[in-house]
Formats: C-alpha cells, structure tokens, sequence
C-alpha cells in the first residue's frame, strides 16, 4: 500500500465490489428562513414547498434507489403526502427528520414523544426530573 493509499478514509475507498457507493444525498423542506442556513452548509433546499412538490421529492429519492438525510420542518411532516409517509414507514436508505420552526417554543413532536405523552402527560415530559446531582 502506497503512503496515498493509507490516508484514504472508509468513506473514500471503494465498496468491496469496486463499485462506488454515491454519497448520502442531503436535503432540507421547509420554512424558508431555516432554508438558507442548510443551503450554506451544502444541503439541497426546498424552502416553503407545497405538498405536490413534497411529494415529487420524496418519490424521485425513491424511484432513485438514493441515500438521503432529509431534513423537514415541522409543517412539513405534518403534511398529507404519501411519499413522504412511504419513506417513514419503510425505513431504510432515506433518514427523515423534523425540526420545531425558529419562533416556536421546543416541543417534542415525534411519534415516541406523542405516545410518552399519552402514558404520563404531555407536562411531565417539559419539566426536569430532580437528581443526585441536582440537589
């Protein structure tokens, strides 16, 4: 191995078949005031899609076969797209997920979250739970 070879990273050797695995694609819909700042660190942007261009997106990431981290807002994810949910129930190649808007208060908003909150009250999940340390 030459002394080039050894600085080479697992992300840029080639898979074992000597086929080229694409990069992971990165790609951010949403608000458009969170839009620029994903833009500036090389993610692809959607600022304020409509549902149809949500949909469109996620189908070509599918009809694709690509590696994706999507990022969306939470708009977005709570959009009736069906593409969108394909990608969520199916797991896999595509990573999905949401981030609360800039002028909201934190909330927890995922799935796990919202069943959490059902079993001990969307108020018990907010506070800080008092521990050794804290006291």
């Amino acid at each position: 191995m030459s002394e080039t070879d050894s600085n080479l990273s697992p992300s840029d050797a080639p898979a074992a078949s000597g086929t080229h695995t694409p990069p992971t694609r990165m790609l951010f819909l949403g608000d458009d005031s969170l839009a620029e700042g994903f833009s500036v660190i090389g993610f692809e942007t959607y600022p304020n899609p409509e549902p149809s261009a949500v949909d469109r997106v996620f189908r070509d990431l599918l009809s694709a076969r690509d590696q994706a981290f999507v990022i969306v807002d939470d708009a977005v994810m709570q959009m009736e797209v069906e593409h969108l949910k394909r990608v969520r129930r199916e797991g896999g190649r595509i990573v999905v997920v949401a981030v609360p808007p800039l002028s909201a208060p934190p909330r927890l908003g995922s799935e796990v979250a919202e069943r959490l909150a059902s079993m001990f009250g969307g108020a018990n999940l907010l506070q800080p739970t008092a521990t050794k340390d804290s006291t």
